[in-house]
């Protein structure tokens, strides 16, 4: 009974140090995270919960208003782009080479991008990686029923996930952010 005891006793040291070392070794790991981590990736967590599904939870998405046309939508997030000094820098109609290679009609899919190219040679400068994130693209989408819907990469995660960025580059990432949403709001709104 004695060497059961201290067994349980060797085990519940080992198991309070192990704990302890774990503690310490991620604590020490977070220290130079941005202070919004937890947050963002909660959200995160919580909307790959609710739909299963991680490209889900990733992006960002807003309804188009009941009325406006595909083109309405492109040409109001194109002015929106150029009044926030955003670079309108390409247009990939997807459903057209859907239908040049199958030859039938397909849904409007189109992926437009826009960049702010000072903030892009930040980005660069600082990770080679944060190109996987340029130029930023927003996806108009009309679902199965005619009901189009605007998507793009919820930025969020990459000003917010990890180290804290250099003070410059993200207060320049919250603004590319908070355009991005503009436009998407103000393209759905069919603003101009």
């Amino acid at each position: 009974m004695k060497f059961v005891r201290n067994l349980f006793a060797v085990i519940g040291l080992l198991s309070v140090l192990a704990l302890g070392y774990g503690y310490l070794r991620v604590s020490s790991a977070l220290a130079d995270f941005d202070p919004e981590f937890p947050r963002v990736y909660a959200e995160f967590a919580q909307r790959l919960l609710e739909s299963g599904d991680p490209g889900v939870a990733l992006m960002w998405s807003v309804p188009v208003e009941e009325g406006l046309t595909a083109e309405d939508v492109v040409e109001s997030m194109k002015s929106l782009a150029v009044a926030h000094n955003f670079l309108f820098v390409g247009e990939s109609p997807f459903y057209k080479q859907i239908e040049a290679i199958t030859g039938e009609d397909y849904r409007y899919v189109n992926f437009l991008s826009f960049c702010d190219a000072r903030v892009g040679r930040m980005m660069l400068e600082y990770r080679n990686e944060y190109s996987g994130f340029m130029p930023c693209r927003i996806a108009l989408v009309e679902d199965e029923k005619g009901n189009l819907k605007l998507y793009s990469l919820n930025l969020d995660l990459m000003i917010y996930g990890g180290t804290d960025l250099p003070p410059d580059l993200k207060e320049s990432a919250i603004r590319v952010r908070d355009t991005i949403r503009a436009i998407m709001e103000g393209g759905a709104a069919g603003e101009f």
